[in-house]
């Protein structure tokens, strides 16, 4: 039976600690587009009413895409009074209104279509797009199965370097694998029909051409071994 007390092991039995590390870069799942709609009335009615109705159009050019925009949230909602100096008095000289909305996209062909035709709305800012994996990717997985295996072959090295094999694993800790600050990569083949919009419409902007992100995928794990006695 091994013992497994001893931290440090021993002579008989020399542990061995390694880290094993994966970094890959991969092709995005999707894209993120923060959309705030704007609107400014002399009175609160109004302002509501025009922020109400823009907001609407956002909503159902979003719902045009079908299965391409596969989530559509609403975040905040302001109705501002916008003050007016006059003399020892402040009156109040209009009302701005103002709804954020992230749509997230899964198809990439549609992506730079979509984003023209929010973009030339009226009162109506985007920002974005965000590219991220899913958090079920299996890119996550894979990253995960390349440290480790590249722990037990730095290992092994290590092992051989003094005329030692790997006995048994003692420990293996997971630190988890995450995203990193995504780097410029040209976009390849996106499969998938663009959703039945019918074009855009005459006068339009043309779609801009966006280029995904590869994302980082980055994985690490500290791994423990018992060696058989060196050979020295």
């Amino acid at each position: 039976m091994t013992d497994t007390t001893q931290p440090y092991g021993t002579p008989d039995q020399p542990r061995l600690a390694v880290r094993g590390e994966a970094r890959l870069r991969t092709d995005p799942e999707i894209a993120r587009i923060g959309i705030t709609v704007s609107a400014r009335g002399k009175d609160r009615r109004t302002a509501l009413e025009d922020l109400t109705r823009r907001n609407t159009t956002v909503l159902d050019l979003a719902r045009s895409y079908g299965p391409a925009v596969e989530k559509l949230e609403t975040g905040t909602l302001s109705i501002t009074p916008e003050l007016h100096q006059r003399g020892r008095d402040e009156k109040i000289r209009a009302y701005h209104g103002r709804v954020h909305i992230t749509a997230t996209l899964n198809d990439f062909t549609a992506l730079g279509e979509f984003t023209t035709r929010v973009a030339d709305l009226d009162m109506t800012r985007i920002d974005g797009p965000r590219w991220a994996l899913r958090p079920d990717s299996p890119a996550h997985g894979e990253a995960r199965r390349q440290a480790v295996h590249e722990a037990v072959q730095r290992a092994r090295e290590y092992a051989d370097a003094v005329g030692a094999q790997l006995a048994a694993l003692v420990e293996l800790a997971d630190l988890g694998a995450e995203n990193t600050t995504p780097a410029p990569f040209a976009r390849g083949a996106y499969g998938g029909p663009p959703p039945p919009t019918g074009g855009a419409a005459p006068g339009a902007a043309p779609a801009l051409d966006l280029e995904p992100q590869q994302q980082t995928v980055y994985a690490q794990v500290n791994a423990r071994f018992i060696m058989t006695p060196p050979k020295l």
